[in-house]
């Protein structure tokens, strides 16, 4: 796991460190010191860490003007023992609908397990964005992850899309495909 980065070819449109209003601002991460892990596998170092213990993030774009945010994630999401959705909703979410945020892209590929835990904060943060027209989208989570989701009827809340090519587009075109889909199923 060490050796897989966040996706790193929209770095000259945005980066979460230099954004003022990003929960990111001002980390400075090591290319060279490995110093988090999920369980005993070092991850890279240029991944955030937002308060979980087995899962971490890359904010990878945020459009304040489009209203949209596209979050790569890694690791094991636990909401069993963890409860990584609410400090996901709590540390990264609530940041950015502060900031008027409600189309929310979350790339899975590198998610390993799902464990469900209590529904609250899915039903809080779909609640939150279907009121201001958004939506959540996790893109091309494994199918057996997906399975683990779907089974605690967790996507009621969120819409799961596999889109293998999303590295080809760039962000603002991924939104706009995202969205596309999303209106057309809303409606």
């Amino acid at each position: 796991m060490h050796d897989i980065e966040p996706f790193y070819n929209w770095r000259h449109i945005y980066v979460a460190e230099e954004d003022q209003r990003s929960p990111f601002y001002g980390q400075i991460h090591s290319e060279f010191e490995f110093t988090q892990a999920v369980y005993n596998y070092y991850i890279h170092p240029q991944w955030d860490e937002f308060g979980s213990r087995t899962l971490y993030m890359k904010v990878l774009m945020a459009d304040y003007e489009e209203k949209y945010a596209v979050i790569e994630l890694i690791g094991e999401w636990n909401d069993a023992i963890e409860n990584d959705i609410m400090t996901l909703k709590r540390e990264v979410i609530d940041v950015f609908e502060s900031e008027g945020i409600n189309k929310f892209i979350l790339i899975a590929e590198n998610v390993l397990n799902f464990h469900s835990g209590d529904r609250d904060y899915y039903e809080e943060w779909y609640e939150e964005t279907n009121d201001g027209h958004g939506w959540i989208v996790i893109l091309n989570m494994p199918e057996a992850t997906q399975y683990d989701l779907r089974k605690a009827k967790l996507d009621r809340y969120i819409e799961l899309i596999d889109l293998p090519e999303w590295r080809t587009y760039k962000p603002f075109h991924l939104f706009r495909k995202i969205d596309a889909f999303e209106q057309a199923r809303l409606h």
